[in-house]
């Protein structure tokens, strides 16, 4: 039924959920793989400011904010790459057929471009569980994919784990 699966991945747990379940689909469906990664200037660690220091004020402070930009941008490209390639290996281990690839930009924007150009027949991927002024101000991929998407769209929830409810077993 799926032939070609989008598999959106990131380094949080629902990461590695996703990328279970689509193991487990593919299987099922004799289905192809395509893991995606993107590096999104939202992420964590990856600065962005808000208003640019002209080179003729703070020479010295904006040279090093590029350095210090580059080289978290270096260190999450890097993290990527060797998420997507051990779960690359795991995939051709689990006798799946795959491949990767990892983007810079808006994460919702980038999977329905990469479902889009790829033909994909699926997308699955997770949820950050944003809700409220968070969803509001920073918006929510999933319901973005689910509005703009080429293709079907399978959005994975995370089991939820039950709260310590300070009842004692006897």
């Amino acid at each position: 039924m799926f032939q070609k699966i989008l598999v959106a991945l990131d380094h949080a747990e629902t990461g590695q959920s996703v990328f279970e379940k689509a193991i487990e689909f593919a299987k099922v469906n004799q289905s192809q793989l395509m893991l995606l990664h993107i590096i999104s200037p939202l992420d964590e660690g990856i600065p962005t400011p808000m208003y640019p220091m002209p080179d003729s004020l703070y020479p010295m402070q904006h040279e090093a904010f590029i350095r210090s930009s580059a080289q978290l941008f270096s260190q999450a490209e890097t993290a990527g790459l060797d998420m997507l390639r051990a779960r690359d290996a795991a995939a051709t281990a689990a006798g799946v057929r795959c491949e990767f690839t990892q983007h810079v930009g808006d994460p919702g924007d980038v999977i329905c471009t990469i479902a889009r150009t790829w033909n994909a027949d699926l997308i699955m991927m997770g949820r950050r569980g944003r809700s409220g002024i968070s969803e509001f101000l920073l918006g929510s991929v999933s319901n973005y994919v689910l509005h703009h998407a080429p293709c079907s769209v399978l959005v994975v929830q995370e089991a939820l784990i039950p709260a310590k409810t300070g009842v004692r077993k006897a």
